[in-house]
């Protein structure tokens, strides 16, 4: 179609498991690779590569982007997101398929990407400019406005090896987001930085969409992506599962989010960290049985393994992925933990009444991840009495009530 500017057929990507990505290879990495071979095919009796050592990112992914639409790709760590960003951008080549982009595409997928450490911002803001497709003159004339967004103006001329992953994010950002672009890409980077910073991003990107350029915005805040963006795909397993309206595909990821937390989280295959100590099961309690606005909850994480070995943390989150609390029991602990599960109490339970979900992890006392679920658990909370008031579910009044009282008065006063 003449308005279509992303054109993805049949992509497919695969890493071989093990061994290192290197574009430059050596001598030395060309000897040890052939004797590795031969080694292997030793050990396997002569036997060819089955294609068991790789792993495929995506299969068979298929699509196209109309000038102007506002697309999100949603779906779980490790589906595949960010590759399909990477084959857009030209900074990976798919194993098979292809893509045909029509227009300027600017990216930002990583902190730093196409920044040099060793240079100043100002000086990286050319480079990087010049990376994007802009030209000097250009770069020069939006200069002004890239360092009053990015807010480091202070260290302008300071060499970007010495700036906070913040700096280097809100910079980037900056130059991705005043290169204007025909299609605008940008990855979940933006949940590096502070509060502030990603609504004044997500202010730039609508303010970007709404002039009529093409975004493709990979979120796992599925609010925002409810916002922002008029169409969705979801990935899964490094395949199309869904692709249509936000708020349709949402909810079929939301149904696949719930299925998963419904298997037996001791068998479930997707979860990282070394797995010295592994997550087995999660009880999700209130009184009377069902968790209650207002009323004592629990959390119960049982684990196999030496649980002395590890701390436990979760984050809760309301049903648009959208992050609530978390919690930690090297942070808040009565002492020593024993006993064969982890408990986390609440009381009271200060949720609205609602569907949430959570991330759980194991993590060793010397900060190492032994085990961390995605969607481990969804629990549901019923409206419920707090400080002798009904707490209701008031869409746009948030996830989170409190106890409190009203009084008229000439000032804040506390007795």
């Amino acid at each position: 179609m003449a308005d279509t500017v992303i054109q993805a057929t049949n992509l497919a990507k695969a890493y071989r498991l093990g061994v290192a990505n290197n574009s430059f290879p050596t001598l030395r990495d060309a000897l040890a690779s052939g004797a590795r071979r031969i080694l292997q095919r030793k050990a396997d009796g002569g036997r060819r590569n089955s294609g068991e050592d790789q792993f495929w990112a995506l299969r068979d992914v298929s699509f196209e982007v109309r000038a102007g639409e506002v697309l999100a790709v949603i779906g779980p760590n490790g589906a595949g997101k960010s590759t399909v960003l990477k084959i857009l951008a030209q900074i990976v080549e798919p194993t098979s398929g292809r893509a045909t982009i029509r227009g300027r595409l600017g990216a930002l997928l990583e902190v730093g990407t196409g920044f040099h450490a060793e240079l100043t911002g100002r000086e990286n803001i050319y480079l990087n400019g010049a990376i994007l497709g802009m030209r000097r003159a250009e770069i020069r004339s939006k200069l002004d406005e890239i360092v009053d967004f990015s807010g480091v103006e202070p260290f302008l001329d300071t060499p970007v090896k010495r700036y906070s992953s913040g700096m280097y994010l809100r910079l980037a950002f900056a130059v991705a987001a005043h290169v204007e672009p025909d299609i605008l890409v940008v990855d979940e980077v933006l949940a590096v930085g502070d509060a502030a910073f990603q609504k004044k991003c997500i202010g730039k990107v609508g303010q970007i969409a709404h002039t009529g350029r093409t975004v493709i915005f990979v979120s796992h805040q599925l609010s925002v992506v409810q916002k922002l963006c008029n169409r969705a795909i979801l990935i899964g397993d490094g395949t199309i599962k869904a692709d249509g309206p936000t708020a349709k595909v949402i909810e079929t990821y939301l149904r696949t989010i719930t299925d998963q937390a419904a298997q037996d989280l001791a068998t479930r295959a997707l979860r990282s960290g070394r797995g010295r100590v592994r997550l087995t099961a999660i009880e999700i309690e209130g009184d009377g049985g069902v968790p209650t606005s207002g009323q004592r909850m629990r959390f119960r994480f049982r684990a196999a393994g030496d649980q002395s070995l590890v701390d436990c943390s979760f984050t809760i989150y309301d049903e648009f992925g959208d992050a609530v609390t978390s919690f930690d029991s090297a942070e808040h602990s009565d002492g020593e933990l024993v006993g064969d599960s982890f408990v986390c109490e609440f009381r009271p339970c200060l949720l609205r009444p609602g569907r949430y979900r959570i991330n759980a992890a194991l993590t060793s006392r010397e900060g190492a991840l032994e085990d961390h679920v995605e969607g481990a658990a969804t629990f549901d909370v019923r409206p419920g009495i707090l400080g002798g008031r009904l707490v209701n579910a008031e869409p746009g009044y948030g996830s989170m009530t409190m106890p409190h009282h009203w009084t008229r008065g000439r000032g804040l006063g506390y007795r």
